[in-house]
Formats: C-alpha cells, structure tokens, sequence
C-alpha cells in the first residue's frame, strides 16, 4: 500500500488532523521550553490539565493560551487530577467555560494516587453525563478490549488505551491487547500514557493505533526539544511501517537471495 504523508490524516469528532502526535503541556521549565519541544513535535492537537494549567482562572499567573494560540492549535482540555466522576464532569464544564463553548475534551477519572489507573466505573459514569451534554469525549481508560469496546458503544470520539502507567516510560506492554482494541474499534484508538522513547512510539503505531499521546516522555527528556523532534519521526515511521505490511516473522532464517538457479 503506497501512501503520501501529506495526505494521511486521521479525524477525530468532525475535525480532521494531519499529526498523529498529541502532547501534552505540562513539565517543562518555561513557557518558551513548553514552545520549542511542541513546534519541533509537530503537534496540533495539545491536551491542557484544566486543574493545573492556567487558561484563563488566575489572571495572575502566565496564561498557556498565549503560549500556545487556539487560532493555532487544538486545545485538548483535560480531567488529570480527577478522581471521581463528579469532579471529573465539573472540570469539562470549567473548560468549556473558559474556551468559550469548546467541546472537545479528554476524560480520565484516576483510581489512585500511586498506580494513576484509570478508574473504570467512574470513567462510564462520566463518559455516559458529558456525552449527553454534547461533549466530544475522547476517553483515557486501560488496556481491556471489551472496556474500550464498551467506552465506544456508549458514544466516545476515540478511546485512549494506556501502553503503561502514566509517566512510567515503560513502553507497550500489551501489544497484543492493544491490536485487538485497533481490530475491533470503529472510532480513533490513541495510545496514551506510558511511551518513554521513539521506538515506543514507532512500536504503537505498527500495531495499528490511530495516533500517540505524550507529555512525560518528551517534557523529562535531558533535551525536551530533540525529544520532540524524535518522537515526530518514530511516528512517522512507525505509520509507515503499519500501511507498508511488514514481513510474516518467522522462526529460522530465510536466505534473502533464491537459490535455484545458482552458478556453481
């Protein structure tokens, strides 16, 4: 299958996007830190911690959207933080307060402080609310099929499956759950939460997944910016790689020239 970067793109709640690559704002040292790694990432789409992230409540403090037009991304308002349903819900309303009527939103509802699991039950009690209130939810949950399965019957943009922990840097460790999600998805699935490296980039986008979300890996970096840039190419490649069909892996070898035919 041939295939022109230019033209690959992937739409999510009617809004189309050429970058498979979303990131996040949070941990870098400045404000013109936080601007260099996402212009070298090539991001449109940036996700914000409502709860953390000053867009508007305290007009004392920078303001990321200045940092950061809206004329010249998308903002992706998040829940982080949130460890219930009610406080999850009360968060998208603040967002969309603050960005003038914005719906697109990511949801995650946590179960604890030390794992930052998803809390599976409080995620579909919010996902099912805002849904119903017009939000456009693109959903942070774990790795389970019939839970992503779930998430989408009930009306969710894209569901987002975690490769590990957040901010873990462990890479996928569920391949195989992860390609049963992408099998089986009629929406967007975005990895995000736990990538530490290109190459886990690249290993999520030959499983099939729609696009990566990342803040940690890039933000902690010794060189956030050349981080960025990276993480922008093993996406690239790790796309590539998935429409190009990689070979059947085998047990032995394979010689990689014929041998019929040989002239001594």
């Amino acid at each position: 299958m041939s295939n022109d970067n230019q033209t690959d793109s992937f739409s999510v709640a009617g809004r189309t996007f050429t970058s498979r690559l979303l990131v996040g704002t949070g941990k870098y040292k400045d404000m013109a830190e936080t601007r260099a790694a996402i212009d070298a990432s090539g991001a449109e789409i940036v996700t914000i911690a409502v709860r953390r992230t000053n867009i508007g409540q305290n007009q004392d403090e920078p303001n990321i959207l200045e940092t950061l037009p809206p004329s010249e991304y998308t903002y992706l308002p998040n829940t982080a933080g949130c460890y219930d349903a009610k406080t999850a819900i009360r968060t998208c309303h603040l967002a969309r307060e603050l960005l003038d009527g914005h719906n697109l939103v990511k949801l995650e509802v946590l179960g604890d402080e030390q794992t930052l699991f998803p809390d599976v039950v409080q995620t579909l009690e919010a996902a099912e609310v805002l849904i119903k209130e017009g939000f456009d939810v693109m959903v942070y949950t774990n790795d389970d099929p019939i839970m992503a399965k779930r998430l989408e019957e009930l009306g969710c943009a894209a569901v987002m499956p975690l490769a590990a922990p957040i901010g873990s840097g462990l890479g996928v460790r569920n391949r195989l759950n992860i390609r049963t999600i992408v099998e089986n998805a009629k929406v967007p699935i975005l990895v995000d939460a736990g990538v530490g490296t290109a190459s886990d980039a690249a290993v999520a986008m030959e499983l099939g997944c729609d696009g990566v979300l990342m803040n940690t890996a890039i933000a902690a970096a010794q060189d956030p910016v050349l981080m960025a840039s990276a993480m922008k190419k093993g996406i690239q490649a790790g796309r590539e790689a998935y429409l190009a069909g990689r070979m059947p892996a085998k047990r032995f070898a394979s010689a990689s020239s014929p041998t019929d035919g040989l002239f001594f």
